[in-house]
């Protein structure tokens, strides 16, 4: 896949530049809703695993336009919810940039793409419920939201989310 783009921000698929970005991500307020900051070999582990990830889903950089300064990353992997093979998906803005609907645009494009690919009839997302932005986001691009669970992240810890949902085709 190349680049795809709506009117506020382009995607692109992860590449080796993009650690920097990743390390900005892994900041105290970034990581306050997924347990906290990853050690130096865990962001270089998760670099690794977006580099590879076409291989089991996909991950993206998040530039704002019209300067295409990296801003986020989204993403979508398969997963099995419920005895149900589906997308899992995930975004990450910084938070200079947060509430200016970046996160929204990003995920309109990865839902379009991963409905494009035909595999799975549906997409889940599981921000905390103490997070509201996510939450909003999720409400904002008509995801259903099914129920409040506990959803294991990082691993090793469960953590209360909400279980919102999508249907990609038909």
């Amino acid at each position: 896949m190349t680049e795809r783009s709506h009117h506020l921000v382009q995607i692109n698929p992860w590449e080796e530049q993009d650690l920097d970005l990743l390390y900005r991500l892994n900041s105290p307020e970034m990581m306050e809703h997924l347990g906290g900051p990853e050690t130096e070999e865990q962001t270089l582990n998760r670099h690794k695993r977006y580099l590879e990830h076409d291989l089991v889903g996909r991950m993206f950089s998040v530039q704002l336009l019209p300067n295409l300064e990296s801003v986020g990353s989204v993403g979508y992997w398969p997963k099995i919810w419920k005895e149900e093979l589906v997308y899992e998906t995930g975004w990450s803005v910084l938070p200079a940039y947060q509430g200016n609907g970046i996160a929204t645009a990003a995920m309109k494009i990865v839902i379009e793409e991963a409905a494009a690919e035909n595999k799975y009839p549906y997409m889940h997302a599981f921000p905390s419920i103490d997070n509201p932005a996510s939450n909003a986001v999720c409400r904002k691009l008509g995801f259903q939201r099914i129920a409040e669970c506990e959803f294991e992240y990082p691993p090793g810890a469960l953590m209360r989310c909400h279980d919102w949902r999508i249907k990609l085709n038909g």
